[in-house]
């Protein structure tokens, strides 16, 4: 209870997850690493924040589990008492094996869900942070790589209920922030799209160079920190911002 700021992000056992959770280390911060499954990636995160001299634990919960969900955040309330900053990282669809509705209900249904069940921990000046990528973002008005269509529906979906709680959000002085970035070099995304669609990749690498892994977590830790409201955070790919109705 010594902490002053207590940060969850989703999804945080590997990739810009994990990275995101080093990047708000910091002696008044305890992070909490949720993961689904990887126990011994989401501590080894918990251990490098601590090396950086901030504080953290480990919270297994897949964000699509009602019942995980529930449990996690009970635990958190049962532990701190409050949640300054919520970091909605923890996405996905184009698992192998996963169902037509899944995209959805991972990126759409559970976050909202997620956002309900955390709403009474956080305080005013709280900080809610939603993870996307301009390729979601920007659709339908975007063309997309092949077989990324239902991800990029369901998460620009999820972006768009959230926004539906504006009001909510306002009414408890609550921060909301979506940072968009697009197509981040080094990620799993990039390499399953690759697999798809490697044409589509490589148009925008050829266009700029991507943005790293750092540098797009750099964005999301600065708007879960940061004491002003910027609404959205864009992350590389200028070619989507020039013209949005093409």
């Amino acid at each position: 209870m010594h902490d002053s700021r207590i940060a969850l992000v989703t999804g945080a056992s590997r990739g810009i997850g994990a990275e995101v959770a080093r990047q708000l280390a910091e002696p008044d911060t305890h992070v909490i690493v949720n993961y689904r499954e990887k126990v011994k990636r989401a501590q080894t995160v918990a251990d490098d924040i601590r090396a950086l001299g901030g504080r953290a634990s480990t919270l297994g919960a897949d964000i699509s589990d009602e019942t995980a969900v529930a449990a996690m955040i009970a635990e958190i309330g049962e532990r701190f008492g409050r949640l300054d900053m919520l970091v909605l990282n923890a996405s996905g669809g184009l698992e192998q094996g996963a169902d037509s509705g899944y995209a959805m209900r991972l990126n759409r249904d559970a976050q909202r869900r997620l956002v309900e069940l955390a709403l009474p921990l956080m305080p005013t000046g709280a900080r809610i942070v939603f993870v996307t990528s301009h390729q979601a973002h920007f659709y339908p008005h975007k063309a997309v790589p092949k077989g990324y269509a239902p991800i990029a529906l369901s998460k620009r979906a999820g972006e768009t209920a959230l926004h539906g709680m504006k009001h909510e959000f306002d009414r408890r002085g609550i921060h909301f922030t979506v940072v968009s970035g697009d197509m981040i070099d080094g990620t799993i995304i990039i390499r399953l799209l690759q697999r798809r669609d490697p044409d589509a990749v490589d148009a925008r690498r050829s266009f700029a160079p991507l943005p790293t892994v750092e540098e797009f977590a750099s964005a999301i830790a600065g708007a879960a920190r940061s004491p002003y409201h910027p609404g959205i955070v864009y992350v590389g790919g200028s070619d989507y911002l020039v013209d949005r109705s093409a």
